[in-house]
């Protein structure tokens, strides 16, 4: 049990003669157990600066304000920061910009082809069909070689040019949308003849010549979004220009920096000529056109074979007069007849 007891008042004398002042408690302390004698050092008026840790930083000297005893300490040279990485600057876009020509609409109607002005048919429903798996296709893949799509077909007369010329129609009705069609049927050229339009320089003369721009040599049309490119001239060295790295560069500036811009490739039948093979590894997608009951299973396995070089395949049916289905396009809203 703690013992408590009262302590009486200090009865000792001030510290000094004179001084009115009562003594405090520790001076009572130290007269009455004789602190004195430990001889105690004094505490200094000011203490020396204790030595400053750099934390192996390269610190500038210390420097003293004017009439003051603080200091002012300089920020450590830090090792000067890596400009950030800027994302890489996107391609430009090239226009196309060659001569101007008008597309002959009776010519169209004469081949068979799909009229923009006319009401719409049962064909352009099926061309409306396929367009959508090809943007959706180059939509997902995201490159400039799916927006390239080559058409092919294994034999002649089996409608491949019939098939380009109404897709990239199709294709250009699309908003914000540019389509270049090009003539890559370097012996037999057609398709500025179904189209109804001169031809002049093209594709042939852009890979023979590496001073000439290849935009400058598709033709526009009075068909909103819809370019053409001849053939060009005639060169019996058209697979090796085909396989040559100017054929690369051509393709790359038609479309880079164009994500809107589809290139659409109308070339020689795969089993009859090379052109097609060698156009297939530049494209991300390709279409086959076959004609029903007239292609050959084993064409068809042959021609796939020499276009394995592009990732996507597709078979189009020609000229079918069936459907599994049975869907008809191109009945629905006319008027019917009592």
């Amino acid at each position: 049990m703690t013992k408590h007891s009262k302590i009486e008042p200090s009865t000792a004398k001030p510290v000094k003669p004179g001084d009115g002042r009562r003594s405090s408690l520790l001076e009572r302390a130290d007269a009455a157990f004789g602190l004195d004698r430990f001889d105690a050092a004094r505490v200094p008026r000011k203490l020396p600066a204790a030595p400053r840790k750099t934390l192996g930083l390269d610190h500038a000297p210390a420097s003293k304000t004017a009439g003051s005893n603080t200091e002012e300490i300089e920020p450590a040279a830090h090792a000067p920061r890596q400009p950030a990485r800027q994302p890489a600057p996107s391609e430009p876009r090239i226009a196309l910009g060659g001569p101007f020509q008008a597309i002959d609409r009776e010519a169209l109607r004469a081949e068979g082809l799909i009229v923009p002005e006319d009401p719409v048919s049962g064909l352009l429903e099926e061309f409306r069909i396929v367009k959508r798996e090809v943007l959706a296709d180059a939509r997902i893949a995201g490159s400039d070689a799916a927006r390239r799509l080559l058409v092919c077909s294994p034999h002649t007369g089996e409608g491949k040019t019939f098939c380009a010329s109404n897709l990239a129609i199709a294709l250009a009705a699309e908003r914000d949308t540019e389509v270049l069609l090009i003539d890559a049927d370097m012996h037999k050229p057609s398709l500025t003849r179904r189209l109804g339009i001169v031809s002049e320089a093209g594709l042939m003369d852009a890979l023979a010549d590496s001073s000439l721009r290849p935009e400058n040599l598709a033709i526009q049309t009075d068909i909103d979004g819809l370019f053409i490119m001849p053939a060009g001239a005639i060169s019996s060295r058209d697979t090796e220009y085909l396989a040559s790295a100017r054929t690369s560069q051509v393709l790359a500036r038609l479309t880079s920096g164009a994500p809107n811009r589809y290139l659409i490739f109308d070339t020689p039948p795969a089993l009859a000529a090379s052109p097609a093979a060698e156009l297939a590894a530049h494209c991300g997608q390709a279409l086959l056109v076959v004609r029903a009951e007239q292609t050959s299973r084993v064409a068809i396995e042959d021609a796939r074979q020499l276009l394995s070089a592009c990732p996507d395949l597709k078979l189009l049916l020609n000229a079918a007069k069936y459907s599994p289905s049975g869907r008809r396009f191109g009945t629905y809203g006319e008027r019917e007849t009592y």
